[in-house]
């Protein structure tokens, strides 16, 4: 009967595609738009398992067109609550006690309720903690079992009869099924929550709940009850006395430390997980679905980054070797055209204008065209910033989320010593040997860190540069001056100084004029955000300076020998 009920609405669906295919309406975004509103029903109607296969699709660019994947993002945990007292005896079953020796109260009706279970309140008897304890839905590990057991079936089918699907269906379906499993181990999501609060045991901004073992088994978790309001709810979050946005500057600075520092990040991030509290921290809840990210990857996003900005699209192609988007064999040249058709457009935004799902709507439609792999971990990744950008517009529609993590990829770029992340920070600051001038120095703590490395043992491929820059930086100082002052003089003094030349008393193109100007403004600004910084200390640039003087003499002695 299931089966049939599965592959009734399965197959109507995806006779409607191949139709779609044959009349040359596939491509067409309104009739992709309809069908995945269409897909999105379907899936609510089959049940638990597949709103979260829905809800699996909807992270992975490389399988669903761009329309596909907003649909399906909004697919909801919901179902019906199951009868309060099979809830109360699960607990009495799995805990080995009856409820009144281990609650001294209880609600009497879930506080939240989803597909695999639902939440009551409640308070330990033995210290009157307040809790909140999740208990597991009867029947669903059965449901679940069986309803995967049918789409492996049909994934097998789809593998050997159905060619315009490129992606193996069978290992899809069992990453899927190993992904809601994962969820269906409320141990494993207690061993999960306590890994993240020990990552975030330094960090004052962030609260993860506290775990009772001795009130947790696979179908039932208990942890501590945290007072909050939904990240959504901004009229509640304003009422607290807090801001919508400093709360998602905080999930962002955390997202990026979860995927780029620890490696261990939180998969599912979505409003109902994470809760503002009324001392302005951020809370995580349900910790059922964790990934992490291997530590080759960790690096290889930061220089994929790097590459960007920079708009070096053949390096961008090269890094989906590294991110392992890409096998050995295949031929990264046609994507490189690809890229650069769409980040030339993107990114001519500054880094503080550019929206983060621009890039992340435009990557996947690049994604979607070629062979293309997601680790769910990158995938999951992007749409939990998309997720926090998407709050922080409700209250300022100017927010982006890419100017808010580019102190955090600054820092990280500044100080971590991995040799890969070093030659990185001088790909991002010079290119051709020549510093590049149109960065956006935006944070004065940032350069700290710079001149440590700049004086550091570490350094010394970047002093090079730099002295080698002397010379180029101290002849736009001085010819901006000299422009300055020649601005400054009266106009009748002006035809004296240039000789009756219209054009002034520079022999230079407009261009170069300019470019030499902009440097100095550059330097001139990058001095200032130094001088500003309560830490720092002149005497530092000594070193770097008497070398730079040094050279500037060596040059001008062989240019008169």
């Amino acid at each position: 009967m299931r089966a049939a009920e599965v592959l009734s609405k399965l197959g109507a669906f995806g006779l409607k595609l191949l139709l779609d295919q044959q009349r040359g309406e596939s491509s067409s975004s309104a009739k992709r738009r309809a069908r995945a509103v269409e897909l999105r029903t379907v899936l609510t109607r089959l049940g638990p398992t597949f709103v979260k296969i829905g809800q699996g699709l909807s992270t992975r660019p490389d399988l669903c067109p761009t329309e596909y994947l907003e649909e399906l993002s909004e697919l909801q945990d919901s179902l019906p609550t199951f009868p309060d007292e099979e809830a109360f005896a699960c607990i009495e079953r799995e805990l080995g006690f009856p409820l009144d020796s281990m609650y001294s109260a209880m609600s009497p009706s879930p506080i939240a309720a989803a597909s695999l279970g639902q939440v009551y309140k409640a308070r330990l008897k033995y210290s009157e903690q307040l809790v909140a304890v999740k208990v597991q839905r009867p029947g669903i590990e059965n449901t679940i079992g069986r309803d995967f057991y049918l789409l492996r079936g049909l994934g097998f089918l789809i593998n050997k009869y159905v060619d315009i699907i490129t992606t193996d269906a069978v290992a899809l379906i069992d990453e899927f099924a190993r992904r809601v499993f994962q969820e269906l181990n409320y141990v494993q999501e207690g061993q999960n929550a306590r890994r993240f609060k020990k990552l975030y045991a330094d960090k004052q901004d962030i609260l993860v709940p506290d775990i009772f073992w001795d009130y947790t088994s696979a179908k039932v978790l208990t942890m501590e009850w945290i007072e909050g309001v939904k990240l959504n709810q901004q009229a509640a979050i304003e009422g607290q006395g807090l801001k919508v946005l400093d709360l998602v500057n905080i999930g962002i600075q955390c997202s990026l430390r979860q995927l780029l520092e620890y490696g261990y990040f939180h998969a599912d991030p979505h409003p109902g997980n994470i809760l503002a509290t009324p001392e302005g921290k951020l809370a995580f809840l349900d910790f059922g679905m964790m990934s992490e990210t291997p530590e080759d990857a960790r690096v290889a996003i930061i220089g994929h980054v790097v590459h960007m900005v920079n708009r070096d699209y053949e390096a961008m192609a090269r890094d989906y070797y590294a991110l392992d988007f890409l096998k050995p064999e295949v031929d990264v040249s046609p994507i490189v055209p690809a890229l650069k058709n769409f980040f030339d457009d993107a990114l001519d935004s500054t880094v503080s204008e550019l929206n983060f799902k621009t890039i992340v709507d435009g990557l996947g439609a690049v994604l979607y065209q070629y062979p293309f792999n997601v680790p769910a971990y990158y995938a999951l990744i992007l749409r939990s910033l998309t997720v926090l950008e998407g709050l922080a517009l409700y209250a300022d529609p100017n927010f982006k989320v890419l100017a808010a993590s580019y102190p955090y990829f600054a820092k990280r770029l500044l100080t971590d010593p991995n040799p890969y992340l070093r030659d990185a920070l001088i790909e991002l600051l010079f290119k051709d040997e020549k510093f590049r001038q149109d960065r956006e120095f935006v944070a004065k703590d940032a350069l700290q860190p710079v001149l440590k490395l700049l004086l550091g043992p570490d350094g010394e491929n970047l002093r090079v540069l730099v002295v080698k820059e002397a010379v180029r930086v101290t002849e736009a100082i001085t010819f901006g001056t000299l422009i300055d002052s020649y601005n400054a003089a009266p106009e009748f003094l002006k035809p004296l100084i240039s000789n009756g030349n219209p054009a002034g008393p520079f022999k230079i193109s407009d261009v170069e004029r300019e470019q030499m100007l902009e440097l100095r403004d550059t330097v001139l600004r990058i001095w200032g955000l130094l001088r500003s910084s309560d830490t720092f200390d002149p005497s530092l640039l000594q070193p770097i300076v008497q070398s730079a003087t040094h050279s500037i003499f060596y040059i001008s002695g062989a240019t008169r020998a």
